[in-house]
């Protein structure tokens, strides 16, 4: 009888660069909403135009990092025989993202007399539902990392296929499938970054560093193809909109996402293992560690007014210049690393404090219940 395949070389190593892309991507999306703040003559500048084009990688990368960082995890659980502890963590968190989602919906929505509001798909929704159609998968497959790595990218390449014929999908899928303003990032196309950054996540944690540069390189490369080929892959498909659903146009996005990460991986290679960090790398960890506490308390600071007075899109929308907006912005971001820091201590404490909870409950001594009396 043939003796079976040894385990794949599961790795230990901590995955640095997907923390700085989140980072870096949560300062790009704080430069992205403050635009609002420069005059509406400046935001239809041509250099206004090359800055909407870089922000365009925001919400892939997001996505991306957030499959990345969930198939990593569940192919470490399966090694080390943990997956039975991780699974219900990674449903806590995702219920997180879920539960800032509809706060966020709440504070500029009617939900009082509409609480179908609390349903509509922004980038928060999109990368909850994103990570709760990703985890059955990646759970079931995370023994066996080979599998896992060709199913999630057979289904980032099918859902970027399909993703032109959501354009004209009736109700009730383009509600969650046609991007409009009930919902500004739909599954289609966004759900294929997910798969693509599990696809990713899955080789970091089988292989390592070395796994995830080649595969970084492979996506690259296939990206730089799809770039290359708009027409075709525009002429495939019934009319759409090419910069939303084109898989030409997704291409060009998860090229980009993955030559950053490429590069960042590099740096960290670069790096020894027990270097005291920089302060500039401190900031960006910080933000890449709780990106979803940057995303909330961003967005209150710019747009919610506080006792209906305060808000930096109140006092100085429409109204910067460029060397105003960029100390606006700077003010900005420093206001939200501030609360980050300040958020993390209080964040653990209620976690903390809610599983020795559960643990009490699970641990507490069962009474007998009294015999039925026969009569």
């Amino acid at each position: 009888m043939s003796t079976p395949p040894p385990p794949a070389p599961v790795s230990r190593e901590r995955v640095r660069a997907i923390d700085w892309l989140r980072g870096l991507s949560v300062l790009v999306m704080i430069q992205t909403h403050s635009l609002v703040l420069l005059t509406p003559e400046l935001r239809k500048s041509e250099w206004t135009g090359r800055l909407l084009k870089v922000d365009g990688l925001v919400a892939p990368a997001f996505i991306f990092s957030a499959g990345f960082a969930l198939a990593l995890l569940m192919v470490r659980s399966a090694a080390a025989g943990v997956l039975h502890e991780r699974v219900p963590r990674n449903l806590r968190r995702i219920a997180e993202v879920f539960a800032v989602a509809a706060l966020v919906n709440a504070v500029w929505f009617p939900i009082r007399t509409e609480p179908v509001w609390l349903l509509r798909l922004d980038i928060l929704h999109c990368v909850g539902l994103c990570l709760i159609i990703t985890l059955p998968l990646a759970a079931l497959l995370a023994s066996r990392p080979r599998v896992l790595a060709a199913t999630a990218f057979a289904l980032a390449m099918v859902a970027f296929a399909l993703a032109p014929f959501s354009d004209s999908a009736g109700e009730p899928w383009a509600s969650f499938l046609r991007k409009s303003s009930w919902a500004p990032f739909p599954l289609l196309p966004w759900i294929g970054f997910a798969w693509l950054g599990a696809f990713a996540g899955c080789i970091a944690g089988a292989w390592g560093r070395k796994g995830l540069a080649r595969a970084l390189g492979f996506l690259i490369a296939l990206g730089l193809l799809g770039t290359l080929m708009p027409r075709v892959l525009n002429d495939l498909y019934p009319p759409h909109r090419f910069f939303v659903t084109n898989p030409s146009n997704s291409a060009t996005r998860f090229m980009w996402v993955c030559a950053v990460l490429l590069v960042m991986l590099w740096v960290e290679g670069r790096m020894t293992p027990d270097a005291k960090p920089s302060r500039a790398r401190r900031f960006l960890e910080v933000f890449g560690t709780a990106s979803l506490s940057a995303y909330f308390f961003h967005e209150m600071l710019l747009y919610y007014r506080v006792f209906g007075v305060f808000s930096f899109q109140k006092v100085w929308g429409d109204s910067s210049g460029w060397l105003k907006y960029a100390g606006l912005l700077a003010l900005l971001i420093a206001c939200t690393f501030v609360l980050c820091l300040a958020w993390d201590p209080l964040e653990r404490a209620v976690k903390k404090a809610f599983t020795r909870a559960g643990q009490w409950l699970l641990s507490a001594p069962r009474w007998p219940r009294p015999a039925r009396r026969r009569g």
